[in-house]
């Protein structure tokens, strides 16, 4: 009888539930249910509705019982930084505000005058990021103080969700480093930080490592889904599990996991707070088995998907790569611009670019979608040659996991504006690498380098020459 890991990854436009098995030696995957995701804007504020989501989450499961493919076990990863608060009776404070709010405008100056910029980065190593968990709780601190107060726990977006199917409070430690509130030496909430905020210390939960048995689901959940499920912590920041399935143990290799963002960097054995590196940009999340995602965030995928959303012609992406592809604009845009972030118009975003910059205005489908991928691939030039200044190594190969896997003129464009060979795939890294902790901690494999093997066998790879 087939042994099923069922892996729900939920990213910020879709979910899904996957289930993987072992045949003849390899991981294979089944999509078994997908669903909708989104911010909502409520009364001027973008926030997720944590309450469907788990419905949805629990539809999927309902699926494998009608499918007759019960998981041994499960795990849920999601996007990092978003988080709710509760209070002693387990009940959501405020609203579940979603990460491209703008209700951390401001909130750096405000932690800035408690800790300076470069000592934060110096005693925790993440990326300043507007959204990131430390400003958004001195937002709730500002404009919420009665939350603050009241909550008696925080958990983050998946280990709530992992809460409502066990009962049991787990705060997993990828998604926890994301906050910048952990320190990277000891990999513990930076307790003396937190007080320096004014944050209230006890909501904090103690920190498990991927591979973590939450616990099985309550009675409730398992008379509502048909069945019992033991549920294991997986890298539940979806970055960190993408990261899992990087089919090689070759150390001197860069990844991109790429997809609505295109996180790119390395692994290391420990984080590297230094002036340079925060110069440069670069954060040290947390990773498997206390590795450390020296990375930067590019804005990634995110660009092309709202372009598509906005042309008149219903394209696939593979259209819109087609005709990039016979597209000569040379016209470039700074993918980290704060412009592209969140704006009403991703189209009118990049030609104002180009305006101000004094480059050719991109007006057509080809066009438009040609600066993006270009300009994406250069960010990926520059981000390489950061690396290997910071680092003092040079690199021979970039490994692309996630959905940009699949962007064959990306990836060709990669190759050219990097000068490396490029490995393009799993393309289903997040949810491969959410079942890889599950069979890491149910003994399927050894340890990380004969799992990564394994990937690398199991899944379609596609290779692209730097020339």
């Amino acid at each position: 009888m087939d042994k099923y890991y069922l892996a729900v990854d939920i990213g910020a436009s879709s979910g899904r539930h996957m289930l993987a098995s072992m045949v003849d030696g390899k991981v294979q995957l089944e999509e078994v249910y997908r669903f909708p995701n989104g911010m909502d804007n409520v009364n001027g504020t973008l926030c997720w509705d944590v309450n469907r989501l788990f419905t949805e989450i629990k539809n999927g499961l309902k699926k494998c019982k009608e499918l007759g493919k019960i998981p041994v076990s499960m795990g849920i990863d999601t996007w990092a930084v978003d988080y709710v608060l509760l209070d002693k009776d387990d009940k959501i404070l405020g609203d579940t505000v979603g990460y491209r709010d703008n209700r951390t405008a401001g909130m750096d100056d405000k932690v800035y005058e408690m800790i300076p910029l470069e000592d934060l980065y110096a005693r925790t190593g993440i990326q300043k990021q507007m959204f990131n968990t430390i400003y958004q709780l001195m937002a709730v601190k500002e404009q919420h103080p009665e939350h603050m107060e009241q909550a008696e726990a925080m958990l983050m977006i998946p280990d709530y969700f992992q809460f409502l199917l066990t009962g049991v409070k787990k705060q997993e430690y990828t998604n926890a480093t994301s906050t910048q509130l952990v320190n990277p030496k000891t990999n513990d909430w930076d307790y003396e930080l937190i007080e320096m905020l004014g944050y209230n210390k006890r909501m904090f939960q103690p920190i498990s490592l991927p591979g973590t048995v939450a616990g099985n689901f309550t009675k409730e959940i398992q008379e509502e889904v048909g069945f019992d499920c033991k549920v294991v912590l997986p890298a539940t920041h979806d970055t960190g599990s993408a990261v899992i399935s990087v089919p090689t143990n070759d150390d001197n290799a860069i990844y991109i996991s790429s997809g609505t963002w295109s996180l790119m960097g390395i692994e290391r054995k420990e984080a590297d707070c230094s002036r340079e590196a925060m110069k440069a940009n670069f954060t040290n999340e947390g990773g498997y088995d206390y590795r450390f995602r020296f990375l930067k965030n590019i804005m990634g995928l995110w660009m092309i998907q709202s372009v598509k959303k906005e042309f008149e012609e219903d394209l696939s992406f593979g259209e819109i790569c087609s005709r990039a592809s016979k597209e000569t604009i040379e016209s470039i845009v700074d993918c980290n611009d704060d412009s592209f972030f969140a704006p009403d118009s991703m189209i009118k975003a990049v030609q104002d670019f180009c305006v101000n910059t004094k480059q050719q205005v991109p007006k057509s489908v080809g066009e438009i979608a040609a600066v993006v991928y270009n300009s994406l691939a250069k960010c990926y030039g520059d981000t390489v040659k950061e690396i290997e200044a910071i680092t003092g190594n040079t690199y021979d190969t970039i490994y692309v996991v996630g959905g940009g896997a699949n962007a064959g003129y990306l990836n060709e464009l990669t190759a050219r504006y990097t000068g490396k060979n490029v490995s393009a795939g799993p393309t289903e890294a997040t949810a491969i690498g959410n079942i890889a902790a599950q069979m890491l901690h149910d003994g399927v494999f050894a340890d990380l380098p004969a799992i990564r093997t394994c990937i690398g066998e199991s899944f379609d790879i596609k290779w692209y020459g730097k020339e």
